[in-house]
């Protein structure tokens, strides 16, 4: 985010070295059987998102001693897949503050269970927001880096807000109407009471697992059932999803590079006693790859756009290809750095 809400102001007593220690977080579980995609080989995108979330969430609020909504995720890279069954261990990082918002860096490891040995999975960035108790945003307390590890990733959280801002302006330029011809799934269904947060509505872990469901209906039926995310990116949390609501996600094949199926997802959400009063909450892109037995990706059937609407989407896709070259990877083994 370039433009923040201002903030309540409040006073902020000066940080001790308990406070320090409280800029990062670390979460160790097993990966179970439920975690798993379809085909219960690999530990599905939306379930490594959900942990994701959870640290960066944990790790936020520690920070900012206040509860804090998410705002965005970016550049979820999947780099390799994690089994059921693996040792998982999610840590979570401050590298950046604004007036009310933390930008955290989150790093996900798996393990096998005998060997102990892990390996990096999953890295992306997240922004959340304090929130006072009337949900307006609220000053958080400013962070400042202790080691060159919290150096150099302060340099990559800040080097990113342009290339952020520029495309979630980009894409929320984009208009979706029934005027196309692209593959999509679709899905509608009411927000149930387990996927509350402590706000009061869906968590953003939980969003982002019915994402990935979506996106994964339509990836798998234009290649094949094997088909794995391999890459989550311009996550923007719009507008909270409330417990009741009506929910519907449209999940849209955008783009076809010679391996891979670019898809857009959008969350809408209404109260059910007025259906057609629709609102944005959730918007972000998805690439899928098809691997092989040998593990890497294979060719995929071409998306050929004929519509307007749909050639448009596709010039969109590349758009926004060119912006994510710009953004500076984040290094796994930095973020595990003291």
């Amino acid at each position: 985010m370039t433009a923040e809400p201002p903030a309540t102001e409040t006073t902020e007593p000066p940080m001790t070295d308990a406070a320090a220690a409280a800029d990062r977080v670390t979460m160790r579980f097993l990966a179970l059987p439920h975690d798993a995609a379809a085909g219960g080989l690999t530990v599905a995108a939306g379930s490594v998102m959900e942990w994701i979330d959870q640290a960066g969430y944990a790790c936020a609020v520690g920070w900012s001693g206040r509860y804090c909504v998410t705002a965005y995720v970016g550049n979820v890279q999947h780099t390799r897949p994690i089994a059921p069954g693996s040792l998982v261990a999610v840590h979570a990082r401050v590298v950046h503050t604004g007036r009310s918002s933390v930008h955290v860096a989150v790093t996900v490891e798996a393990a096998d269970i005998r060997s102990r040995q892990y390996e990096p999975a999953t890295t992306c960035m997240l922004v959340f927001v304090a929130v006072d108790d009337d949900r307006r945003p609220a000053s958080v307390p400013e962070w400042t880096p202790r080691t060159d590890a919290d150096r150099a990733l302060g340099a990559i959280a800040t080097s990113r807000i342009a290339a952020r801002d520029t495309i979630k302006k980009a894409m929320l330029g984009q208009v979706y109407t029934e005027d196309t011809a692209a593959p999509r799934s679709q899905m509608r269904f009411l927000a149930p009471p387990s996927a509350v947060n402590f706000g009061g509505a869906a968590h953003g872990g939980t969003v982002m697992g019915w994402i990935d469901e979506a996106a994964y209906a339509c990836a798998a039926a234009w290649s094949s059932d094997k088909a794995v995310a391999v890459y989550s990116g311009g996550i923007h949390f719009l507008a909270p999803v409330r417990i009741g609501h009506l929910v519907e996600l449209d999940a849209r094949l955008i783009y076809t590079g010679p391996r891979s199926m670019h898809i857009v997802v959008r969350v809408l959400s209404a109260d059910p006693r007025t259906p057609a009063e629709k609102t944005l909450t959730t918007q972000c892109i998805m690439v899928f790859v098809d691997p092989g037995t040998d593990g890497r990706a294979r060719p995929v059937p071409r998306w050929e756009p004929e519509l307007a609407e749909d050639v448009r989407l596709v010039r969109h896709a590349v758009e926004l290809i060119h912006e994510r070259e710009r953004i500076v990877p984040i290094p796994a083994a930095l973020t595990l750095q003291d």
